[in-house]
């Protein structure tokens, strides 16, 4: 087990790429610590964690909100005493297929709020925890919009974010045993989005990637848990300040 007596925190792990990533640390041995806003959702992922043997505990946060980031890590110190692992997955696009001039200003502060903020205020508090440590990984979650994107404005510019954070924490935080990546998805198929967009569209979109990407598919909240855990294992020792693109070959 790669990950045998880590203490890990996904946040987002209601979702489906945060709930792929739970369950995945917890079969590699972890104690998994699960927090979202949505905590229905959040349970049933403890619940099938532990219903495979794995171990985790539920923590509620929306991370939107300094003070419930502060409360989590909070917990999490109180009940551990440590913390090795930080997957910061919370977060999803508030402003969608917006045209320039109608970017709106509270669904750009939105994006920027949940995607980038929360994330950074995050890794301060992991690394106020794993810098006395002398050890820990984080991985952020970016995506492959990080490039740009002619419809995801503010979205884009809160993941590009993520990739220039991620970049400056891992050149501070590499002296005190800690690696900081980050995750690039292309399309991923998770029920959220699914559902927002609908049964038609959504199929019009997956057919229309998966014929664009040189894999032929688009990804899923799998292939996505499974980058992470690499980056969060000891496989990945020597690793740091990389955003990892999980595109199936998209944008080559």
């Amino acid at each position: 087990m790669r990950l045998k007596k880590k203490i890990a925190l996904v946040t987002g792990a209601a979702g489906g790429i945060g709930r792929a990533a739970a369950l995945c640390f917890a079969a590699e041995g972890a104690m998994v610590v699960v927090s979202d806003i949505n905590a229905p959702g959040c349970i049933e992922t403890l619940e099938l964690l532990e219903s495979t043997g794995g171990k985790g505990m539920f923590i509620q946060a929306d991370v939107t909100h300094e003070d419930q980031i502060l409360s989590l890590y909070k917990k999490i110190a109180d009940e551990f005493g440590k913390l090795d692992i930080v997957v910061n997955i919370a977060g999803g696009d508030c402003e969608p297929a917006a045209d320039v001039e109608d970017i709106d200003y509270e669904r750009m502060s939105a994006n920027l709020d949940v995607n980038l903020k929360s994330c950074i205020i995050s890794c301060r508090e992991a690394a106020r925890v794993m810098k006395p440590q002398g050890f820990g990984k984080i991985v952020n979650m970016s995506s492959l919009v990080y490039r740009g994107s002619p419809n995801q404005f503010s979205y884009s510019a809160a993941k590009g974010g993520i990739y220039a954070f991620t970049r400056s924490l891992a050149m501070s935080l590499g002296r005190y045993g800690i690696t900081v990546n980050a995750l690039a998805p292309a399309l991923v198929e998770v029920p959220a989005f699914v559902n927002a967009l609908g049964p038609e569209r959504w199929e019009m979109l997956r057919q229309d990637c998966a014929q664009r990407y040189p894999l032929g598919r688009v990804a899923t909240p799998d292939d996505v848990a499974r980058c992470a855990l690499f980056l969060a294992s000891d496989d990945a020792s020597f690793i740091t300040g990389q955003i990892l693109e999980i595109s199936g070959g998209a944008r080559l």
